[in-house]
């Protein structure tokens, strides 16, 4: 069995690459060496290279990351869709940020990826009724990423949080497949409801810097949010949506507006 998991990893493309690139970071920047083995080029899979990167960024004096580790993997054995997201996640990122040149960089660096994988395994915890774990996770995330997920919220693959500021996406929130939002977003309540009260976004949506989505609202798949907006209503399927309060303001110019992160109209001009 051994044998078979290794030939799988030795077939695996992506970790292949990322390894590619790893070895080409150490002889570009040999001060490198100690992050980049000890990140990737120490481990067979990425499984086992992302474990030890979440667990290594959210140690603490109060849980170590040998437990945190642990945690992860037990994660990862378990339901094999985190690892299928992760590197749905990875290639998204890849894809969509236009600082993002390797697969290396946002296991590396970008805080984004991280703390969504790091959520990912809060969500997984949550799930198995282990919600004050799962809090904690939360807690260290937001420290660290600053970043605030809350672990019930629910996330589809395909994300790709670009420059990951300050984002907070709260308990009942739903967010769909092929997701890009930036910096600063928030998907929040509107008061101190206690039921479903989060926004449920759709598949393919890109939802601008600053822009903040509150109450317990569908948005359309393929939508865009425009950068500082507030959006208190539904939003329609494929539509461009603007302002505090957001209006629609036309379509949404493309197919996927989360894949191309086009935000701009069809004359030039901002979202």
């Amino acid at each position: 069995m051994a044998d078979i998991r290794a030939n799988i990893a030795s077939l695996d493309p992506v970790w292949d690459r990322i390894t590619e690139e790893a070895h080409e970071a150490v002889r570009s920047e040999p001060l490198m060496g100690g992050l980049v083995h000890a990140c990737v080029l120490h481990h067979k899979t990425i499984e086992k290279a992302l474990s030890y990167r979440i667990a290594a960024k959210l140690a603490s004096n109060e849980m170590s990351m040998v437990i945190l580790r642990e945690i992860t993997e037990e994660a990862y054995a378990a339901d094999p869709g985190l690892i299928q997201a992760a590197r749905a996640d990875l290639v998204a990122v890849y894809e969509r940020d236009p600082a993002c040149h390797r697969l290396l960089q946002p296991i590396l660096f970008f805080k984004g990826y991280q703390a969504m994988q790091a959520y990912r395994v809060g969500h997984w915890l949550w799930r198995q009724g282990r919600h004050d774990l799962a809090y904690f996770l939360q807690m260290r995330v937001s420290e660290i990423f600053g970043i605030d997920i809350h672990p019930a919220a629910r996330i589809g693959q395909g994300i790709m949080i670009d420059h990951a500021h300050s984002i907070v996406i709260g308990e009942t929130a739903v967010v769909g497949d092929n997701v890009s939002m930036l910096h600063s977003v928030t998907l929040g309540g509107t008061g101190k409801e206690e039921e479903d009260r989060h926004p449920k976004i759709g598949d393919g949506v890109l939802i601008g810097a600053g822009a903040k989505v509150l109450g317990n609202i569908t948005i359309g798949n393929c939508s865009r949010i425009a950068a500082g907006s507030v959006v208190l209503h539904a939003v329609p399927p494929c539509k461009t949506v603007a302002g505090v309060p957001a209006q629609i303001v036309g379509e949404a110019g493309c197919d996927q507006p989360s894949l191309l992160m086009d935000q701009l109209f069809a004359g030039g001009d901002p979202v």
